[in-house]
């Protein structure tokens, strides 16, 4: 095969030298995937995107996907209309119809997905309405459904420069106006509860009160006067009797008088730092969301100060609030968590995954259990069959990769600063720590049989360990020498004697175990059993690439433990199943979406039930049930 015009050369098995042909048609596999549960939300750089649903489950999104989560029943449903980055969220008054908009995508034929917003109904998870196609432009960054009218009207707000405020029926697929709303960023949008034709923004240096009448929106800007004006107001409410609240980047409320312009009440210095999120409650009494200070404070109909509570520093930030059962409260942080919450000082994490782009992930071979290494140095492992919560194991060095030894007694993890460390499994505790130069440990692998250990780096080598004391002893046996650019993938022969490594040029070298030495003889190595199948270049996986592909599309492949499926993880958010071996040109796959980054790799457990993708950017986890 070619890629970027490079010739790859594939060793085809000696048993099938007679037969092998590349016309041969492959069937699809047999089995199917079907998302089970998503781990994380996306509190980093969303707001408003956390309600609670009258079938008791929480809504909110991650990547391309809104996630309805039971709580009480630990159970997830998935709404999967999109096909990128969801970002922003509004419930209609009859709190079953969500509308949910989503950023400009590509098509992996270069082709762009126009932003667009998707309305839907939650409990059959049905489309009804797609807006906007053609008409938002980069990404729709804001969405609300009018109050006072039943519901009838949608307003958005777009990336575009002049960040375009549109209003339409949305039952009627028809847009009413339109108009420039701001050159800069606007944070929210939303109708007034009591007047169907006023909307409220507001966002970097303003907060605008728009009047519609007919297909004309008419600006009147809020006046601070004599108050300090925000570098941003964040976010916006209503009070009962109509008034607005506001919350800004230096700390204050600001309640704006119903029907005016001009700033009625003050409340200086609410929070430490800007206030991301104010939510009214059904009682009258609202609730503020503090950025810096990472508080929740409870105010009464006059704005007093009735009981606060602070969100761990693990969590970050407050980002999202939302009312839940009466005395409860959700909130959504910055570090992409979502927490159960009620006054004074309860605060239970509900929904807690990575902060930051996701690369490795291994699986147990004796339990149901995976890691994935963040790069805030923080490691993270998942009971994958419920919504258990990560168990953190604290390290110095921001983590890339991790392996664990066969017995599971130890975990090997590889770090962004060539640091490679040995976790006990069960207490967590340092075995052992060593450096091999000063670059990322791309993977970390033991051999089947757990006598040595593999370390790749993007210093082009790969270093290689003898194992002695169950897992707890390491002195270095060889470096493999040979490739010209950082290695990407390992995989260990059955016999625990040889191993096979892919390289960001394309390469597909062979090494000795016990020596590192680079073996050239191709009839060496050319019918080896391979323990597994996560180099994405081999004879037995190569029909995983797409015509046309370009080195970097594919990132990840993983076979079944039952040698039936491999799975693949693409640079534009698909996830693909086919059947092993793969080694036709093009191979037939059943593919998935659900991912709006790079996915950056899968993993099947131990017993194929199950197979778990990690996303880049979109610091997700998705998990699958292999039907």
């Amino acid at each position: 095969m070619f890629l970027r015009g490079r010739p790859v050369t594939m060793h085809v098995p000696d048993q099938q030298k007679g037969t092998y042909s590349l016309d041969q048609k492959v069937a699809l596999p047999d089995h199917k995937l079907k998302l089970q549960w998503v781990y994380g939300y996306r509190g980093r750089d969303c707001r408003s995107n956390l309600y609670l649903l009258p079938t008791g489950e929480i809504v909110y999104f991650n990547a391309s996907v809104v996630v309805l989560y039971n709580t009480e029943e630990q159970q997830q449903r998935h709404y999967l209309g999109h096909n990128d980055d969801v970002k922003c969220l509004s419930v209609h008054p009859d709190m079953v119809t969500i509308a949910t908009g989503q950023v400009a995508g590509n098509s992996k034929d270069g082709k762009l997905l126009a932003p667009h917003v998707r309305v839907w109904d939650s409990v059959s998870l049905n489309t009804l309405h797609v807006l906007g196609t053609g008409v938002f432009d980069r990404a729709v960054t804001c969405v609300a459904f009018s109050k006072s009218n039943g519901g009838t009207f949608l307003c958005a707000v777009d990336d575009a420069n002049d960040h375009i405020l549109s209003v339409w029926n949305w039952q009627k697929e028809k847009q009413l106006a339109e108009v420039k709303c701001s050159n800069d960023s606007v944070l929210a949008a939303v109708f007034h509860p009591m007047d169907t034709n006023l909307i409220v923004t507001c966002g970097k240096s303003h907060i605008n009160f728009w009047t519609m009448e007919g297909n004309t929106l008419t600006k009147r800007q809020g006046l601070f006067e004599k108050h300090e004006k925000p570098k941003y107001v964040l976010c916006v409410a209503f009070a009962e009797n109509g008034d607005a609240i506001t919350g800004d980047s230096s700390g204050n409320l600001y309640i704006w008088a119903k029907g005016g312009t001009r700033i009625s009440q003050v409340v200086s210095a609410a929070h430490e730092g800007g206030i991301f999120s104010v939510c009214v409650l059904k009682d009258g009494t609202m609730v503020s969301g503090g950025g810096k200070d990472r508080k929740v404070v409870l105010w009464d109909h006059d704005y007093r100060k009735k009981a606060t509570m602070e969100v761990g520093e693990s969590f970050g930030p407050v980002r999202a609030l939302a009312e839940g059962k009466p005395g409860e409260l959700f909130v959504g942080t910055t570090k992409n968590a979502i927490i159960r919450a009620a006054f004074p000082d309860t605060l239970t994490p509900i929904v807690q995954v990575h902060a930051d782009n996701i690369h490795r992930l291994t699986t147990n071979k004796y339990f149901n259990f995976m890691v994935t290494p963040m790069s805030c140095g923080v490691w993270t492992s998942i009971p994958p069959w419920s919504s258990l919560l990560p168990l953190p194991v604290q390290s110095q060095d921001p983590g890339r990769s991790a392996g664990f030894h066969p017995s599971g007694a130890v975990l090997a993890v590889g770090t962004m600063t060539g640091k490679w460390l040995v976790l006990d499994t069960d207490t967590r505790d340092l075995v052992s720590m060593h450096t091999d130069g000063n670059e990322i440990i791309s993977n970390v692998k033991y051999s089947p049989d757990g006598n040595f250990l593999a370390v790749a780096s993007h210093d082009n080598f790969v270093y290689i360990y003898a194992v002695t004391e169950n897992g707890r002893k390491y002195s270095r046996v060889g470096k493999c020498t040979g490739h010209s650019s950082f290695v990407t993938h390992v995989d260990w022969s059955k016999n625990s004697q040889y191993l096979v490594t892919n390289s960001g040029d394309y390469e597909i070298l062979f090494w000795e175990a016990s020596s590192g030495k680079h073996v050239t003889n191709m009839d060496t190595v050319r019918n080896l059993e391979w323990a597994t199948y996560t180099c994405t270049l081999s004879f037995n996986t190569f029909g995983i690439w797409p015509d046309g592909a370009d080195g970097t599309d594919i990132n990840a492949a993983c076979r079944s433990h039952d040698g039936s499926l491999l799975a693949s993880a693409d640079d534009f958010g698909k996830v693909h199943l086919f059947s092993f071996p793969c080694s036709q040109p093009r191979a037939p796959s059943q593919e998935y979406g659900g991912h709006s980054s790079h996915v950056t790799n899968v993993a099947f457990l131990h017993d194929d039930s199950h197979l778990i993708s990690t996303g880049g950017k979109d610091t997700s986890i998705l998990q699958w049930v292999v039907a």
